[in-house]
């Protein structure tokens, strides 16, 4: 193989390796921490948010999470917007009301 096209491997590669290593946000929240949220958002007697759950809230944009309370996706999730809207009063963390948003 010539020079280039080990260079373009190498590149490949790195950018795999940090994608890889990265976690996925949204709103500012990293996955792991929605996917801890998940059980109190799910009805019918949901636990309060676990710890792992409000951490990973204290840094999100609260608009930006409101603006999915109407996705077709979260049903099928098993998610009650109702509930997930309730977390960060849970959590004793300061947000916005989503009416503002």
């Amino acid at each position: 193989m010539d020079t280039r096209a080990n260079i373009v491997i190498v590149s490949v590669l790195v950018m795999l390796a940090a994608v890889a290593n990265s976690e996925i946000t949204i709103c500012n929240v990293p996955l792991s921490g929605l996917q801890a949220c998940l059980p109190a958002a799910k009805p019918p007697s949901p636990p309060p948010p676990t710890s792992e759950c409000c951490a990973s809230m204290k840094d999100a944009d609260f608009c930006c999470l409101y603006s999915y309370r109407d996705s077709p996706l979260l049903p099928s999730l098993g998610v009650d917007p109702k509930l997930a809207i309730q977390i960060p009063d849970k959590c004793h963390l300061a947000h916005p009301p989503p009416s503002s948003c």
